[in-house]
């Protein structure tokens, strides 16, 4: 299992890498969002299914809430940190406005804020809830739970082959760590180092195991992946936390945006953590300015690629 993963994401990344024509990238990111419904709606058909998650959803949903929290906490904590000692994104800001660069260079804002968010945005969640109902009401006796493994596995090799395929399409944003210095990437780091205290805590706070809590917190907004990750090795249970927590770290930067940015300039950026490279872009730019809007990216980009590399060498930890 430990090795499925990245022999996909090396064949994505090798077809990311051929610059394929925009007519079969079209048709490929059409796949790949069937693929994620499908996947959301397997998520769901597995909760729906199974007793012990359903009489507990509850208290999942406490635990998730504070785990979300405690990794978004800990991922500004540890960016003001590095803010305060080796990247001032003020000075930072200044370079980037002498070297002539900013985030319209690889996409333009105001185009994707007009789009008002992708349409996946409010299936997936009702592709998720759609599945509970249906595994609830419609399939009692666990009678589907031999195709939803095939289901699952499948969508994750997808999954993960979009991710490197995603990566070798935006490889050029990579040249600006050179332009900008390599020290912008101590911001991933931060955040990732930040994730993984956050869920140790909080699963210390909450006894909860280690497997739980710190691969939960290291998904970094990549609720999809992690989620059927977690659900693939551990089993439904540990994959809702996976799933949730993920959620609802997306939903409260979102929510605390105005507050982060008081914070420090990186704040924003560290609790949009992966989410930065896509869903959370627009939100956090509109934040940090065009000009860090760049440094969102970058770290959007670094740390959604690190996502799928971290779950399986943790899972092989805890």
């Amino acid at each position: 299992m430990i090795f499925m993963p990245f022999i996909c994401l090396g064949i994505g990344l090798l077809l990311g890498l051929r610059h394929l024509p925009q007519k079969i990238l079209n048709i490929t990111d059409k796949v790949i969002n069937v693929a994620l419904v499908l996947l959301m709606l397997t998520i769901g058909l597995n909760i729906g299914i199974n007793d012990s998650v359903m009489l507990n959803l509850d208290s999942i949903g406490f635990n998730c809430l504070i785990i979300s929290l405690c990794a978004i906490f800990f991922s500004v904590l540890f960016t003001v940190i590095v803010e305060k000692t080796l990247l001032p994104l003020e000075k930072l800001k200044n370079r980037i406005c002498a070297e002539n660069v900013s985030i319209s260079d690889e996409i333009n804002i105001s185009d994707e804020e007009g789009k008002g968010g992708s349409m996946l945005v409010w299936i997936m969640p009702a592709s998720i809830v759609s599945g509970v109902i249906i595994g609830y009401f419609l399939f009692p006796d666990n009678n589907l739970i031999y195709v939803l493994d095939y289901l699952l596995t499948g969508s994750l090799i997808i999954l993960y082959m979009s991710v490197g395929l995603s990566l070798g399409c935006n490889i050029n944003v990579f040249r600006y760590i050179k332009i900008l210095g390599f020290r912008v990437v101590y911001i991933s780091i931060a955040i990732l180092i930040g994730s993984i205290t956050g869920g140790a805590i909080s699963g210390i706070v909450l006894k909860l195991p280690p497997h739980i809590s710190i691969i939960s917190a290291s998904g970094m907004s990549y609720y999809s992946l992690t989620g059927a990750y977690m659900t693939q090795v551990y089993g439904i249970e540990t994959g809702t936390y996976g799933f949730i927590v993920n959620v609802m770290r997306e939903f409260f930067t979102v929510l605390l945006l105005p507050f982060l940015i008081k914070i420090s300039t990186g704040s924003p950026i560290a609790g949009g953590a992966a989410g930065n490279m896509d869903t959370m872009l627009v939100p956090v730019t509109k934040f940090v300015g065009v000009e860090i809007g760049l440094v969102t990216l970058i770290t959007g980009v670094i740390l959604t690629f690190t996502v799928p590399f971290m779950l399986p060498i943790l899972c092989e930890i805890f």
